[in-house]
C-alpha cells in the first residue's frame, strides 16, 4: 500500500474534512514497516564475497572433516548416513532436460524429481569430496552439474517458481565447494551462465503465493548471487528476505494482526486471516502456514535459516534481525511435534504432519552462537539426529551444522 501525499492547503475546513475522510476510509491493515521504531537497514552485499560461502564455509567444512576423521558423534553417523544414500553414488547418471515442467502436486512431473535429486546429489558429492579428498566425488559432482548446464533452458507450468527455488538452492552449494576447493572445473563458467539465465530470473522477484515459496526462491537467489558475485542480486534477495520473514512468522509485538509483505495486497483483516489459513488468533511463533501443515512450515523455517547462514558467512549477519521470530517459531512447532497438546485456539486444536529434518541450522545459530535457551527445539533436533534429506532442498544438516562453531 502506498501512502498518498498530504494536501498543502491545510487552513481550510474542506482540507481538514478531506484528511479526516481519507483516514477513516483507509484499509484495516496497512503494509507496515518490518522494523518498527527504527529506520530499515539497507541491504549491503559484501565488498568481497567469501568462497565457498553458500550455507557452508571452509572453516565449517574443516570442522566437519575433523570430526568425521576422529569418529566423533553425531558427525560420524551423519556422514555414514550420507555416504550410504543414493545421492553419494559414484555410478549416478544425471537426467538433464531442456525444459523441466512441474505442475501443482507434481502433476505433471517432467524432470522435476530428477532435477531436484541431481542437484542434491551434486551437493552430496561435493561434501563427500571435501571430507574424503577423494577426487572421484568431485569429478562426479562436476559431471552432474555439467550435464544440466549443457541443456536446461527453462522451467514451466504452475510450480515452476518453487521448483526453480528448490533446485536453485542446492546447485550453488555444490558449485561453491567444487569451484573453490577442487583443482579444476573447466565448465564452471557455463554453469554460472545457467544460474544467471535460467534460474535467477525465475526467483529474483519473489512470489505472493504461500510464504515458503518466496523464502525458497529467495534462498536460491542469494546463493546464486554469491556464486556469481552479483551484488545487485544479493541486495535484492536480502530486501525480499527482510520483507517476507516478518510476514511469515508472527510475534506478539506485531500487534493484533501479522505483518504483510510489501506488495501483497493484503489490506484488510479478512484477507490476512484467509492468507493465514483461517487462523484468527495469533501467538508468538505462529507461521503463516502452521494451520496448513508443519511440513510446509518447515520448508519456510529451513529457508529462513539457510539465508541467514549464508549472510553470516558473507559478513552481513541477518540472524540478529530475525532471531526472535525464528526462536519462537521453531520452539512453538517443536513443542507440539514433541507431543504437547494443541490448544483449540491454534488451528482448531489439531496440527498436521511434521517439520522434517530442518532444525539443525537454526538451532546451532540460536543456541550455540546467540545463546538462546531453546529447549524444545534442542530436544526435537537431537531426537531427529542424524538429519537426512527431504529430497527437495534440505540435506545432511546434522553433518554440516550440528554444534558447528565455525
Amino acid at each position: 500500500m502506498r501512502t498518498g501525499t498530504i494536501p498543502r492547503v491545510l487552513g481550510t475546513a474542506a482540507a481538514l474534512a478531506a484528511l479526516l475522510t481519507a483516514a477513516l476510509a483507509a484499509p484495516a491493515v496497512a503494509e507496515r514497516s518490518t522494523t518498527p521504531g527504527r529506520a530499515p537497514v539497507q541491504a549491503a552485499a559484501p565488498a568481497d564475497f567469501t568462497h565457498p560461502g553458500v550455507l557452508v564455509s571452509r572453516p565449517q567444512l574443516d570442522f566437519v572433516r575433523g570430526r568425521v576423521q576422529a569418529g566423533a558423534q553425531p558427525w560420524k553417523s551423519a556422514y555414514d548416513q550420507m555416504m550410504g544414500s543414493k545421492y553419494a553414488s559414484l555410478t549416478r547418471t544425471a537426467k538433464p532436460r531442456g525444459v523441466v515442467e512441474c505442475g501443482s502436486y507434481s502433476n505433471p512431473n517432467n524432470g522435476c524429481t530428477d532435477e531436484r535429486e541431481d542437484a542434491i546429489a551434486a551437493y552430496t558429492l561435493s561434501l563427500a569430496w571435501y571430507i574424503t579428498q577423494d577426487a572421484r566425488y568431485a569429478q562426479k559432482a562436476i559431471q552432474i552439474m555439467d550435464a544440466w548446464s549443457a541443456v536446461i533452458k527453462d522451467h514451466t507450468n504452475s510450480n515452476a517458481p518453487l521448483q526453480t527455488g528448490w533446485a536453485g538452492s542446492s546447485w550453488p552449494r555444490a558449485a561453491e565447494i567444487i569451484k573453490y576447493t577442487y583443482s579444476s572445473w573447466p565448465g564452471s563458467g557455463r554453469f554460472g551462465t545457467m544460474l544467471r539465465n535460467v534460474y535467477l530470473p525465475e526467483v529474483t522477484n519473489g512470489s505472493h503465493s504461500n510464504g515458503n515459496w518466496e523464502l525458497s526462491m529467495t534462498e536460491a537467489a542469494i546463493g546464486i548471487a554469491v556464486f556469481l558475485e552479483d551484488r545487485a542480486a544479493y541486495d535484492k534477495a536480502v530486501g525480499k528476505f527482510r520483507g517476507r520473514v516478518p510476514a511469515y512468522i508472527y510475534v506478539n509485538a506485531d500487534g493484533s494482526l501479522p505483518k504483510v509483505a510489501p506488495g501483497s495486497g493484503l489490506d484488510t483483516r479478512a484477507k490476512v486471516i484467509n492468507y493465514w489459513q483461517g487462523q484468527s488468533t495469533f501467538m508468538d511463533g505462529l507461521s503463516q502456514e502452521t494451520c496448513r501443515d508443519l511440513t510446509h512450515t518447515g520448508y519456510g523455517l529451513s529457508a529462513i535459516s539457510h539465508i541467514a547462514e549464508t549472510s553470516r558467512i558473507q559478513g552481513q549477519d541477518l540472524y540478529p534481525e530475525i532471531a526472535d521470530r525464528l526462536r519462537h517459531a521453531m520452539g512453538l512447532h517443536a513443542k507440539h511435534q514433541l507431543g504437547t497438546p494443541v490448544p483449540s485456539s491454534l488451528c482448531g486444536g489439531s496440527l498436521k504432519d511434521s517439520l522434517g529434518p530442518v532444525t539443525e541450522v537454526g538451532f546451532n545459530a540460536l543456541a550455540n552462537r546467540l545463546g538462546y535457551a531453546v529447549t524444545n527445539t534442542q530436544t526435537l533436533t537431537e531426537r531427529q539426529r542424524p538429519a537426512g534429506s527431504n529430497n527437495l532442498f534440505v540435506a545432511w544438516e546434522t553433518l554440516t551444522h550440528a554444534d558447528n562453531p565455525a
